[in-house]
């Protein structure tokens, strides 16, 4: 499969020109911060992480056309692979996902202090001090499949809790990243349980899908609600009240399946988010090994269209709260 295959996702979704935000307010290329002049956290917003993942990108595009500016504290809004985003094509729009290599598998000390050179590499370095300075951090992303939207809380009781409190979307995952390098939202204090900083990823949606656009503009004033950066009469304009009509459920990841081989290939086209009943159902083959589920009612998370060898397949998962 090519890298701009999705076959069956028509791009209903327009990118929008981010061209006006370029030169920002702290020096560095398309990051604009408002300072309230009032005590309170630094809020970090992202969008494009990915560079096809344009609903983060209409969301930041939104607040800065509804004029948003904090009530207390500092709000930073950024846009990240802006490189691999002024690569996209409708034509084949999973093309412009990375220039060299994943922005969200770059974000251990070692890897950004190391030697490698790589066009998100720089971008994440120039990144850091902007990421490490934040207290919270909202991290929009969307996915390869029409599955219903995630809110990717990392491994910590503190971001599971967050994501709790912003009462949407209905699932929560709970996992450990991959093996091919650390998330963005896993950096430093974000991922230390004895720290107030804390940070969410939320993936919107299929990539193209109109509907992911709503759920990122949603999430996010959900987001900078929690906070009190933006007002209630603000807010409630603009969120979507049937999303907190959903019961959330939490869905701990025990397994993380890397591909191992260039053989690998599904049993099937999973989608994401199906629930198999029975413990040792087949999931696929890598190369001639079985992979199966581990136990009875396993969910599958966001199978990948992708089958490189040292990347995700997809993360088994069990719900741990809110029922099946």
């Amino acid at each position: 499969m090519s890298a701009g295959a999705f076959p069956g996702y028509p791009v209903d979704l327009a990118p929008p020109d981010i061209s006006p935000y370029r030169r920002g307010n702290t020096g560095i290329d398309y990051v604009t911060t408002y300072d309230s002049g009032r005590p309170g956290p630094h809020v970090l917003v992202c969008a494009l992480t990915h560079g096809n993942e344009l609903c983060g990108a209409i969301a930041l595009d939104f607040l800065f056309r509804q004029g948003v500016r904090p009530r207390r504290g500092r709000l930073t809004l950024a846009f990240n692979n802006v490189e691999a985003y002024a690569r996209f094509d409708a034509a084949r729009p999973g093309a412009s996902r990375l220039v060299d290599e994943d922005f969200n598998r770059v974000w251990d000390a070692a890897v950004l202090d190391g030697l490698r050179d790589s066009v998100e590499l720089r971008r994440a370095r120039a990144l850091r001090p902007l990421v490490a300075g934040a207290d919270y951090l909202f991290d929009i992303h969307s996915m390869q499949h029409r599955t219903p939207p995630l809110m990717v809380c990392g491994m910590t009781r503190k971001a599971r809790d967050l994501a709790i409190a912003l009462g949407a979307p209905a699932w929560l995952v709970c996992d450990a990243g991959h093996a091919a390098g650390r998330r963005m939202r896993d950096h430093g204090a974000f991922a230390d349980e004895t720290k107030h900083h804390n940070a969410l990823l939320i993936e919107c949606g299929q990539h193209w899908e109109a509907a992911s656009a709503d759920v990122a503009i949603d999430t996010t004033l959900r987001f900078l609600l929690h906070f009190d950066i933006i007002g209630r009469d603000f807010a409630d304009a603009h969120l979507d009240a049937g999303a907190m009509a959903q019961q959330q459920r939490v869905v701990e990841v025990t397994e993380a399946v890397t591909v191992v081989t260039a053989a690998f290939t599904f049993s099937q086209p999973w989608r994401g988010m199906e629930i198999l009943p029975r413990a040792g159902t087949l999931l696929g083959r890598d190369g001639s090994r079985d992979v199966r589920t581990p136990y009875d009612d396993c969910v599958l998370i966001m199978p990948s269209q992708r089958l490189r060898v040292g990347q995700t397949a997809v993360r088994l998962g069990r719900i741990v709260a809110g029922g099946a």
